[in-house]
Protein backbone atom coordinates (compact mmCIF):
# COMPACT_ATOMS: atom_id res chain seq x y z
CA UNK A 1 0.00 0.00 0.00
CA UNK A 2 1.42 3.38 -0.99
CA UNK A 3 1.74 6.32 1.42
CA UNK A 4 -1.33 8.23 0.26
CA UNK A 5 -3.52 5.16 0.80
CA UNK A 6 -2.07 4.64 4.28
CA UNK A 7 -2.81 8.27 5.07
CA UNK A 8 -6.52 7.79 4.43
CA UNK A 9 -6.62 5.85 7.73
CA UNK A 10 -5.33 8.84 9.72
CA UNK A 11 -7.35 11.18 11.88
CA UNK A 12 -6.68 13.83 14.47
CA UNK A 13 -7.36 11.29 17.23
CA UNK A 14 -4.91 8.59 16.16
CA UNK A 15 -1.84 10.73 15.40
CA UNK A 16 1.48 9.51 16.77
CA UNK A 17 3.70 11.81 18.83
CA UNK A 18 5.73 12.66 15.72
CA UNK A 19 4.66 12.35 12.07
CA UNK A 20 6.88 13.05 9.05
CA UNK A 21 5.59 13.64 5.52
CA UNK A 22 8.36 13.82 2.90
CA UNK A 23 9.31 12.55 -0.52
CA UNK A 24 11.11 13.05 -3.83
CA UNK A 25 7.96 12.88 -5.95
CA UNK A 26 6.84 16.44 -5.28
CA UNK A 27 3.52 16.02 -7.08
CA UNK A 28 2.63 13.07 -4.89
CA UNK A 29 4.08 14.89 -1.86
CA UNK A 30 1.71 17.83 -2.44
CA UNK A 31 -1.26 15.46 -2.45
CA UNK A 32 0.04 13.70 0.66
CA UNK A 33 0.26 17.03 2.44
CA UNK A 34 -3.19 18.14 1.28
CA UNK A 35 -4.74 14.80 2.27
CA UNK A 36 -3.06 14.85 5.68
CA UNK A 37 -4.32 18.35 6.53
CA UNK A 38 -7.80 17.31 5.46
CA UNK A 39 -7.68 14.12 7.54
CA UNK A 40 -6.78 16.03 10.71
CA UNK A 41 -9.31 18.81 9.90
CA UNK A 42 -6.61 21.48 10.08
CA UNK A 43 -7.82 25.07 10.44
CA UNK A 44 -5.60 28.10 10.91
CA UNK A 45 -8.32 29.58 13.13
CA UNK A 46 -8.37 26.58 15.48
CA UNK A 47 -6.15 27.37 18.46
CA UNK A 48 -5.43 23.67 19.07
CA UNK A 49 -3.13 23.86 16.03
CA UNK A 50 0.19 25.69 15.78
CA UNK A 51 1.64 26.25 12.32
CA UNK A 52 5.25 27.31 11.68
CA UNK A 53 6.93 28.01 8.33
CA UNK A 54 10.55 27.01 8.98
CA UNK A 55 11.79 29.56 6.45
CA UNK A 56 10.23 32.45 8.35
CA UNK A 57 10.28 31.43 12.04
CA UNK A 58 12.93 31.65 14.73
CA UNK A 59 13.56 28.28 16.34
CA UNK A 60 13.18 29.83 19.81
CA UNK A 61 9.51 30.51 19.02
CA UNK A 62 9.00 26.94 17.82
CA UNK A 63 10.79 25.50 20.85
CA UNK A 64 8.60 27.51 23.22
CA UNK A 65 5.52 25.95 21.62
CA UNK A 66 7.04 22.46 21.65
CA UNK A 67 7.71 22.65 25.38
CA UNK A 68 4.40 24.23 26.40
CA UNK A 69 1.23 22.39 27.35
CA UNK A 70 -2.01 22.88 25.38
CA UNK A 71 -4.46 25.48 26.71
CA UNK A 72 -7.69 24.70 24.91
CA UNK A 73 -7.73 20.92 24.43
CA UNK A 74 -5.98 17.87 25.82
CA UNK A 75 -3.86 17.61 22.68
CA UNK A 76 -2.03 20.23 20.65
CA UNK A 77 -0.84 19.69 17.05
CA UNK A 78 2.35 21.54 16.05
CA UNK A 79 3.02 21.70 12.31
CA UNK A 80 6.55 22.42 11.09
CA UNK A 81 6.38 23.19 7.36
CA UNK A 82 9.22 23.36 4.80
CA UNK A 83 11.66 21.53 7.08
CA UNK A 84 14.39 21.32 4.43
CA UNK A 85 17.08 20.79 7.09
CA UNK A 86 16.10 17.11 7.20
CA UNK A 87 16.48 16.61 3.44
CA UNK A 88 19.31 16.55 0.92
CA UNK A 89 18.16 19.98 -0.31
CA UNK A 90 20.75 22.74 0.03
CA UNK A 91 18.30 25.05 1.82
CA UNK A 92 18.76 25.11 5.61
CA UNK A 93 17.01 27.30 8.16
CA UNK A 94 18.36 25.96 11.47
CA UNK A 95 21.86 26.04 12.89
CA UNK A 96 23.51 22.89 14.21
CA UNK A 97 22.86 23.86 17.84
CA UNK A 98 19.16 24.41 17.05
CA UNK A 99 18.93 21.04 15.32
CA UNK A 100 20.51 19.38 18.36
CA UNK A 101 17.91 21.02 20.61
CA UNK A 102 15.13 19.78 18.36
CA UNK A 103 16.75 16.35 18.33
CA UNK A 104 16.76 16.39 22.14
CA UNK A 105 13.02 17.13 22.07
CA UNK A 106 12.40 14.22 19.70
CA UNK A 107 14.15 11.89 22.15
CA UNK A 108 11.53 12.82 24.80
CA UNK A 109 8.51 14.47 23.14
CA UNK A 110 5.68 15.77 25.33
CA UNK A 111 2.79 13.31 25.52
CA UNK A 112 0.28 16.14 25.17
CA UNK A 113 1.73 17.39 21.87
CA UNK A 114 1.65 15.96 18.35
CA UNK A 115 4.44 17.18 16.07
CA UNK A 116 3.95 17.08 12.30
CA UNK A 117 6.92 17.67 10.00
CA UNK A 118 6.53 18.48 6.30
CA UNK A 119 9.88 17.94 4.58
CA UNK A 120 9.64 18.17 0.76
CA UNK A 121 12.43 16.19 -0.88
CA UNK A 122 14.58 13.19 -0.06
CA UNK A 123 15.36 12.68 3.63
CA UNK A 124 19.08 12.81 4.35
CA UNK A 125 19.61 9.35 5.80
CA UNK A 126 23.16 10.20 6.91
CA UNK A 127 21.95 12.64 9.56
CA UNK A 128 21.44 11.35 13.09
CA UNK A 129 18.18 13.27 13.47
CA UNK A 130 16.76 11.57 10.36
CA UNK A 131 17.79 8.15 11.68
CA UNK A 132 16.01 9.03 14.91
CA UNK A 133 12.84 10.02 13.05
CA UNK A 134 12.91 6.87 10.93
CA UNK A 135 13.17 4.85 14.13
CA UNK A 136 10.51 6.56 16.24
CA UNK A 137 8.19 8.66 14.05
CA UNK A 138 5.35 7.73 11.71
CA UNK A 139 6.84 8.26 8.27
CA UNK A 140 4.95 8.85 5.02
CA UNK A 141 7.27 9.14 2.02
CA UNK A 142 6.14 10.21 -1.44
CA UNK A 143 8.74 8.24 -3.32
CA UNK A 144 8.48 7.65 -7.09
CA UNK A 145 6.09 4.78 -7.71
CA UNK A 146 6.58 1.85 -10.04
CA UNK A 147 4.36 1.89 -13.11
CA UNK A 148 2.28 -0.97 -11.73
CA UNK A 149 1.69 0.86 -8.44
CA UNK A 150 0.69 4.03 -10.30
CA UNK A 151 -1.74 2.13 -12.49
CA UNK A 152 -3.28 0.26 -9.57
CA UNK A 153 -3.72 3.40 -7.48
CA UNK A 154 -5.32 5.48 -10.23
CA UNK A 155 -7.56 2.61 -11.28
CA UNK A 156 -9.01 2.85 -7.76
CA UNK A 157 -9.31 6.63 -8.12
CA UNK A 158 -11.28 6.47 -11.36
CA UNK A 159 -13.43 3.63 -10.02
CA UNK A 160 -14.35 5.75 -6.98
CA UNK A 161 -15.22 8.61 -9.34
CA UNK A 162 -17.42 6.34 -11.45
CA UNK A 163 -15.28 6.93 -14.56
CA UNK A 164 -15.08 4.22 -17.23
CA UNK A 165 -12.40 4.06 -19.93
CA UNK A 166 -12.84 2.34 -23.29
CA UNK A 167 -10.36 -0.34 -24.38
CA UNK A 168 -6.83 0.80 -23.50
CA UNK A 169 -7.74 4.49 -23.18
CA UNK A 170 -6.61 4.46 -19.54
CA UNK A 171 -3.15 3.32 -20.62
CA UNK A 172 -3.12 6.17 -23.14
CA UNK A 173 -3.83 8.58 -20.29
CA UNK A 174 -0.87 7.18 -18.32
CA UNK A 175 1.47 7.54 -21.29
CA UNK A 176 0.19 11.03 -22.10
CA UNK A 177 0.84 11.95 -18.45
CA UNK A 178 4.40 10.55 -18.69
CA UNK A 179 3.55 8.26 -15.74
CA UNK A 180 3.91 11.27 -13.42
CA UNK A 181 1.66 11.16 -10.34
CA UNK A 182 0.81 14.86 -10.39
CA UNK A 183 0.14 14.96 -14.14
CA UNK A 184 -2.13 11.90 -13.97
CA UNK A 185 -4.08 13.48 -11.10
CA UNK A 186 -4.57 16.74 -12.99
CA UNK A 187 -5.51 15.01 -16.23
CA UNK A 188 -8.12 12.87 -14.49
CA UNK A 189 -9.69 16.09 -13.20
CA UNK A 190 -9.65 17.53 -16.73
CA UNK A 191 -11.40 14.42 -18.03
CA UNK A 192 -13.91 14.40 -15.20
CA UNK A 193 -14.84 18.00 -15.97
CA UNK A 194 -14.87 17.51 -19.75
CA UNK A 195 -16.48 14.09 -20.07
CA UNK A 196 -18.24 13.42 -16.78
CA UNK A 197 -19.20 9.80 -16.16
CA UNK A 198 -19.76 8.64 -19.72
CA UNK A 199 -17.33 6.17 -21.26
CA UNK A 200 -14.02 7.88 -21.97
CA UNK A 201 -12.49 7.27 -25.39
CA UNK A 202 -9.10 7.96 -26.95
CA UNK A 203 -10.52 11.05 -28.65
CA UNK A 204 -11.85 12.33 -25.30
CA UNK A 205 -8.31 12.18 -23.93
CA UNK A 206 -6.96 14.01 -26.98
CA UNK A 207 -9.54 16.77 -26.55
CA UNK A 208 -9.62 17.13 -22.77
CA UNK A 209 -6.00 16.64 -21.72
CA UNK A 210 -3.68 19.58 -22.50
CA UNK A 211 -0.73 18.75 -24.70
CA UNK A 212 2.66 18.59 -23.03
CA UNK A 213 6.04 19.12 -24.66
CA UNK A 214 6.43 15.44 -25.56
CA UNK A 215 3.01 15.49 -27.27
CA UNK A 216 4.03 18.54 -29.30
CA UNK A 217 7.35 16.97 -30.25
CA UNK A 218 5.53 13.82 -31.35
CA UNK A 219 3.29 15.99 -33.54
CA UNK A 220 6.37 17.76 -34.89
CA UNK A 221 8.11 14.53 -35.85
CA UNK A 222 4.89 13.31 -37.52
CA UNK A 223 4.57 16.55 -39.49
CA UNK A 224 8.17 16.19 -40.66
CA UNK A 225 8.03 12.54 -41.71
CA UNK A 226 4.71 13.17 -43.48
CA UNK A 227 6.05 16.15 -45.43
CA UNK A 228 3.87 18.74 -43.66
CA UNK A 229 6.61 21.37 -43.52
CA UNK A 230 4.34 24.40 -43.04
CA UNK A 231 2.62 22.77 -40.05
CA UNK A 232 6.02 21.80 -38.63
CA UNK A 233 7.32 25.38 -38.98
CA UNK A 234 4.22 26.77 -37.25
CA UNK A 235 4.54 24.33 -34.35
CA UNK A 236 8.25 25.13 -33.92
CA UNK A 237 7.40 28.83 -33.92
CA UNK A 238 4.74 28.26 -31.23
CA UNK A 239 7.18 26.27 -29.09
CA UNK A 240 9.77 29.03 -29.35
CA UNK A 241 7.18 31.57 -28.26
CA UNK A 242 6.69 29.35 -25.19
CA UNK A 243 10.45 29.74 -24.52
CA UNK A 244 11.26 26.14 -25.38
CA UNK A 245 14.93 25.84 -26.29
CA UNK A 246 15.94 24.29 -29.61
CA UNK A 247 18.55 22.07 -27.94
CA UNK A 248 15.86 20.65 -25.67
CA UNK A 249 13.62 20.00 -28.68
CA UNK A 250 16.45 18.21 -30.46
CA UNK A 251 17.15 16.06 -27.41
CA UNK A 252 13.55 14.88 -27.11
CA UNK A 253 13.22 14.25 -30.86
CA UNK A 254 16.47 12.26 -30.85
CA UNK A 255 15.09 10.13 -28.02
CA UNK A 256 11.87 9.53 -29.97
CA UNK A 257 13.64 8.47 -33.17
CA UNK A 258 16.13 6.34 -31.23
CA UNK A 259 13.31 4.40 -29.55
CA UNK A 260 11.60 3.97 -32.94
CA UNK A 261 14.86 2.58 -34.36
CA UNK A 262 15.37 0.21 -31.44
CA UNK A 263 11.89 -1.31 -31.63
CA UNK A 264 12.08 -1.66 -35.42
CA UNK A 265 15.44 -3.44 -35.20
CA UNK A 266 14.05 -5.81 -32.56
CA UNK A 267 10.88 -6.29 -34.61
CA UNK A 268 12.99 -7.33 -37.61
CA UNK A 269 14.70 -9.87 -35.38
CA UNK A 270 11.33 -11.41 -34.64
CA UNK A 271 11.14 -10.21 -31.05
CA UNK A 272 7.76 -10.01 -29.35
CA UNK A 273 6.65 -6.85 -27.57
CA UNK A 274 7.33 -8.51 -24.22
CA UNK A 275 10.84 -9.50 -25.32
CA UNK A 276 11.46 -5.91 -26.50
CA UNK A 277 10.49 -4.59 -23.06
CA UNK A 278 12.85 -7.07 -21.39
CA UNK A 279 15.82 -6.39 -23.70
CA UNK A 280 15.44 -2.60 -23.69
CA UNK A 281 15.06 -2.59 -19.89
CA UNK A 282 18.34 -4.46 -19.62
CA UNK A 283 19.96 -2.11 -22.14
CA UNK A 284 18.83 1.08 -20.38
CA UNK A 285 19.40 -0.28 -16.90
CA UNK A 286 15.83 0.60 -15.87
CA UNK A 287 12.37 -0.83 -16.33
CA UNK A 288 10.94 0.29 -19.69
CA UNK A 289 7.21 0.83 -19.72
CA UNK A 290 5.39 -1.69 -21.95
CA UNK A 291 2.95 0.94 -23.20
CA UNK A 292 5.78 3.13 -24.47
CA UNK A 293 6.99 0.18 -26.53
CA UNK A 294 3.48 -0.51 -27.76
CA UNK A 295 2.99 3.06 -28.97
CA UNK A 296 6.52 3.28 -30.39
CA UNK A 297 5.82 0.20 -32.51
CA UNK A 298 2.57 1.72 -33.74
CA UNK A 299 4.04 5.15 -34.51
CA UNK A 300 7.14 3.83 -36.30
CA UNK A 301 5.35 1.14 -38.28
CA UNK A 302 5.85 2.86 -41.66
CA UNK A 303 9.37 4.16 -40.95
CA UNK A 304 12.31 2.25 -42.39
CA UNK A 305 15.44 1.47 -40.40
CA UNK A 306 17.58 3.30 -42.96
CA UNK A 307 15.44 6.45 -42.60
CA UNK A 308 15.54 6.32 -38.79
CA UNK A 309 19.32 5.90 -38.77
CA UNK A 310 19.78 8.86 -41.10
CA UNK A 311 17.36 11.03 -39.11
CA UNK A 312 19.23 10.29 -35.88
CA UNK A 313 22.57 11.13 -37.54
CA UNK A 314 21.14 14.49 -38.66
CA UNK A 315 19.88 15.22 -35.14
CA UNK A 316 23.18 14.25 -33.50
CA UNK A 317 25.09 16.40 -35.99
CA UNK A 318 22.91 19.47 -35.40
CA UNK A 319 23.32 19.08 -31.63
CA UNK A 320 27.11 19.00 -32.10
CA UNK A 321 27.09 21.98 -34.50
CA UNK A 322 24.93 24.09 -32.18
CA UNK A 323 27.15 23.41 -29.18
CA UNK A 324 30.22 24.11 -31.31
CA UNK A 325 28.67 27.40 -32.47
CA UNK A 326 28.89 26.67 -36.21
CA UNK A 327 25.74 28.71 -37.01
CA UNK A 328 22.84 30.25 -35.13
CA UNK A 329 20.87 27.40 -33.52
CA UNK A 330 17.42 28.28 -34.87
CA UNK A 331 18.80 28.32 -38.40
CA UNK A 332 20.49 24.95 -37.90
CA UNK A 333 17.32 23.47 -36.39
CA UNK A 334 15.11 24.65 -39.28
CA UNK A 335 17.58 23.36 -41.90
CA UNK A 336 17.78 19.97 -40.18
CA UNK A 337 14.00 19.63 -40.08
CA UNK A 338 13.93 20.29 -43.85
CA UNK A 339 16.68 17.71 -44.40
CA UNK A 340 14.74 15.05 -42.46
CA UNK A 341 11.53 15.92 -44.34
CA UNK A 342 13.38 15.61 -47.66
CA UNK A 343 14.89 12.33 -46.51
CA UNK A 344 11.43 11.01 -45.62
CA UNK A 345 10.16 12.01 -49.08
CA UNK A 346 13.08 10.27 -50.83
CA UNK A 347 12.57 7.18 -48.67
CA UNK A 348 8.87 7.31 -49.68
CA UNK A 349 7.82 7.36 -46.02
CA UNK A 350 4.76 9.34 -47.11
Amino acid sequence: MIAIEEMNKLSKKNLDLVTVISGEDLGQYSQLKETFLKQIAFSSEDLSYSYFDMSETEYADIEMDLLSLPFFEEQKIIILDLFYDLTTDKRHFLGESELKRFEAYLEKPLESNRVVIFAPGKLDGKRRIVKLLKRDASLYEANPLKDGELKQYFQKVIKDKGMIFEDDAFEKLLVKSNFQFNDISKNILFLESFVGQKRISHSDIDEAVPKNLHDNLFDLSQFIVNGKVDEANQLVSDLRLQNEDDIKLISIMTGQFRLYLQVQILKNKGKTQQQMVSELSEYFGRKVNPYQIKYALRDSNNLSISFLKSAIIHLIKIDFDIKKGVYEKQYLFDITMLKIATLAKNEKVY
